[in-house]
């Protein structure tokens, strides 16, 4: 690294910029958004730069030394690079801070992809090495940062002495902001640009006690780009994360790192904390006054025993919010090249868990084998001779697709196809955490699939993650 990010307060900055052209009218533009007393050398201007005239000083002239005299920074953007050369190494003489437009790698300034919120700035450069890769970085940051965060930031400005009086830790005055970042009434009043409203709801929400709170987050099947940008926000502003073992490693690495991490393994056939212990630690976390997030695979409200969390928090009152995921039916399925329905196979999907209940009752076997739709059965692998046994009986044709995925949607994925009447054995060549499909629209993954799992370098370095929080 031979350039140190710095944010350069260059407002009544004397700058130069030597070129007319578009490569010169966007560096100007940059300055002038910032306040710079510009001076701009070329005996032609553009379009763009003919706009904006007015805003700058012109000198129609072809570059000399003497323009550099009393400049803070100078950019050299011509369209001839021994000129460009020129400019630079003159400028560099003097000790000037200079920008050489058509080589960064020797410049001593250069101009970064910058998404903005004003006053709130993100600025980023990969050295002039991969603009594209800076513009793709741009366009993502744009879309993901919510164009309210400008007021919010400003109206946070305003108030930062009366919070840091209110709150004597950095961690109650994090918990403050987060909370206020998540109020719905805050964000219409920042979106519409009532920023006195604003300020005036802050002030209040000041002198207001803190809760702890607890937020249900689904942390989706497995690979992390199918996580949700409310999921990552809520890790990133976690302070306490209460999570289950199949949580992938790279998801993890993810949430803030200054936050407490509490392993509960749970795991099918296998919970190392039991579920009334979660539902005590979760509420002893919050009434502490921790923003808690319990974080499952999947979807937590798809056989993960959300709701029996958010029952005991919502008895000792205690505020929660929930964060759905995608579920392994539809994650696992999609990566497999598994439609969950199809017009020529299936009209329905119905998603089951393979654990007996508790009571003894059964499903319905005879509803469930029926044809043309999808039986999609969690955590069944230790019931599979069961299943098949079962649906056979009650009429499913033995040479009913099926399929198993094992790890799905990780480089880690394994997908085993078979018929029905030889699920049982299927199951023996599998392991945890596998999805078990059963239906005409399993045998589409031959012709259907598009997902390359590669057991790579990255594998073995999420087997070694793995390892750390297991």
């Amino acid at each position: 690294m031979e350039h140190l990010p710095l944010f350069i307060k260059i407002k009544h900055r004397p700058c130069l910029v030597v070129g007319g052209g578009v490569v010169a009218a966007r560096k100007a533009k940059v300055l002038l958004a910032r306040g710079a007393r510009l001076t701009i050398v070329a005996p032609l201007l553009c379009p763009e730069l003919l706009a904006l005239q007015a805003t700058f000083i012109w000198q129609n002239d072809v570059f000399n030394d003497h323009y550099l005299d009393q400049q803070f920074l100078v950019v050299a953007a011509t369209d001839n690079k021994e000129v460009n050369a020129r400019v630079y190494q003159a400028a560099n003489s003097r000790g000037l801070l200079v920008n050489k437009a058509d080589d960064s790698k020797r410049s001593a300034v250069i101009f970064p992809s910058i998404v903005e919120r004003f006053p709130l700035q993100v600025a980023f450069s990969t050295g002039g090495d991969a603009p594209w890769l800076a513009r793709l970085l741009r366009a993502r940051l744009d879309a993901l940062l919510p164009k309210h965060w400008g007021e919010l930031s400003r109206a946070a400005g305003k108030l930062r002495a009366k919070v840091q009086a209110a709150f004597a830790t950095s961690d109650e005055r994090r918990r403050f902001w987060a909370r206020a970042e998540d109020d719905a009434t805050l964000n219409t009043l920042l979106q519409q640009g009532a920023l006195a409203q604003a300020e005036n709801w802050l002030e209040q929400a000041i002198t207001q006690p803190q809760t702890g709170e607890v937020i249900l987050v689904g942390a989706g099947p497995g690979d992390p780009d199918l996580l949700t940008i409310k999921a990552l926000n809520e890790l990133q502003k976690a302070e306490v994360v209460l999570y289950d073992q199949l949580v992938s490693p790279e998801i993890m690495a993810l949430i803030r790192p200054e936050a407490e991490l509490i392993a509960v393994g749970k795991k099918a056939g296998h919970h190392s904390v039991p579920q009334d212990q979660i539902n005590q630690l979760l509420v002893e976390q919050a009434l502490s006054g921790k923003r808690v997030v319990r974080l499952k695979g999947g979807d937590p409200f798809m056989f993960g025993r959300g709701a029996e969390e958010l029952e005991t928090l919502k008895a000792a009152g205690i505020p929660f919010q929930v964060v759905p995921g995608i579920t392994a039916a539809a994650g696992a399925t999609a990566y497999a090249g598994i439609p969950l329905t199809h017009r020529d196979h299936a009209q329905s999907a119905i998603f089951i868990t393979g654990h007996s209940k508790e009571d003894g009752k059964e499903p319905n076997w005879a509803s469930l084998a029926q044809s043309r739709q999808t039986l999609v059965i969690y955590m069944g692998l230790m019931r599979s001779g069961y299943i098949q046994q079962r649906l056979i009986e009650n009429g499913l044709a033995s040479s009913t697709p099926v399929a198993l995925i094992e790890r799905g949607t990780t480089p880690q994925q394994r997908v085993v196809r078979g018929t029905l009447s030889e699920l049982g054995l299927l199951a023996e060549q599998v392991v945890s955490p596998s999805l078990m499909v059963i239906g005409d629209v399993a045998a589409l993954a031959d012709s259907l699939a598009w997902f390359k799992p590669q057991a790579t370098a990255h594998t073995q370095a999420s087997e070694q993650a793995q390892e750390q929080y297991a």
